[in-house]
């Protein structure tokens, strides 16, 4: 106990509080006591209080439950699991603390700026046999986009790139190569100078949609990464990013039969838009 209180000093209270709770413990799982004697070299396990967060203010919708999948439809701004500053606002945290799902485990993931259908496993046994489907491309997956629109750009069409994330960069890039990203791009509507648009990726790389749509000079709407990256506060939620994943599809694993689950949800900046274009 002298040594965790001389290690951590600012939180000597709390420490305290966390060893009397049993909520310290060693390498060999036994709760350390105020009596616990020093053991050089040893592992001690001390979970520290996350910082609070303030709550984002969207919910999130459940589309289907069964006793091995948990299938939601995701807000914009809610992160899909901890992460950074994102930690008790997350999907994740959010379920399993209200569902009182402590196995519940996300099957694939969203960026935190996307919303839409969001797959989880139930159970640890159904984990690896759903994760497996996202892993091996076995999903269909659909997204839906709000972007600029321009006449003279032919669609559908597939763009086939090379994406790469550099080190320390946050913007995603195009580069020379063989390529890793393939996305479908297919016009559903057009309302003035913005458009709706189906995505049909074919993998999973970083940003993939936001910087297809943006090589063709159509950049989604509300996207404070592409082309230009600008700050945006915490806890602005005025421009969501307009992309939704709206869909998934696949075989189920067990069953064989074809499972489809839909978002409910609608993208904001078509609901502002005009009559469709002649």
């Amino acid at each position: 106990m002298e040594y965790l209180l001389a290690r951590f000093p600012d939180d000597a209270a709390r420490l305290r509080e966390k060893v009397a709770l049993a909520e310290v413990v060693g390498g060999d799982g036994v709760p350390v006591t105020a009596s616990t004697a020093f053991a050089p070299r040893s592992f001690v396990y001390l979970y520290r209080d996350p910082p609070v967060e303030t709550r984002v203010p969207f919910e999130i919708e459940i589309l289907h439950r069964d006793r091995d999948l948990l299938v939601v439809d995701k807000p914009h701004f809610l992160a899909s699991t901890p992460r950074g500053r994102h930690i008790v606002e997350s999907a994740l945290v959010r379920l399993r603390r209200d569902l009182d799902l402590p196995e519940l485990t996300p099957a694939h993931r969203l960026d935190r700026v996307t919303a839409g259908v969001l797959v989880f496993t139930v159970r640890q046994e159904a984990r690896r046999a759903y994760q497996l489907l996202f892993e091996q491309r076995l999903v269909t997956k659909e997204y839906e986009a709000i972007a600029g629109f321009d006449q003279a750009l032919t669609l559908p069409r597939t763009v086939h790139s090379r994406i790469v994330k550099e080190r320390g960069m946050l913007q995603c890039s195009e580069a020379p190569g063989e390529p890793n990203a393939h996305t479908r791009i297919e016009l559903l509507e057009a309302r003035g100078d913005l458009a709706r648009y189906r995505l049909l990726p074919r993998t999973g790389k970083m940003h993939q949609l936001r910087v297809h749509l943006n090589s063709l000079g159509i950049p989604i709407v509300g996207d404070n990464f592409y082309p230009l990256l600008y700050d945006v506060a915490p806890e602005d939620y005025s421009n969501p990013l307009q992309l939704l994943a709206r869909s998934v599809e696949f075989a189920d694993p067990h069953t064989g039969e074809t499972r489809r689950f839909v978002s409910e949800r609608r993208l904001s900046a078509w609901e502002r838009t005009g009559p469709p274009n002649p």
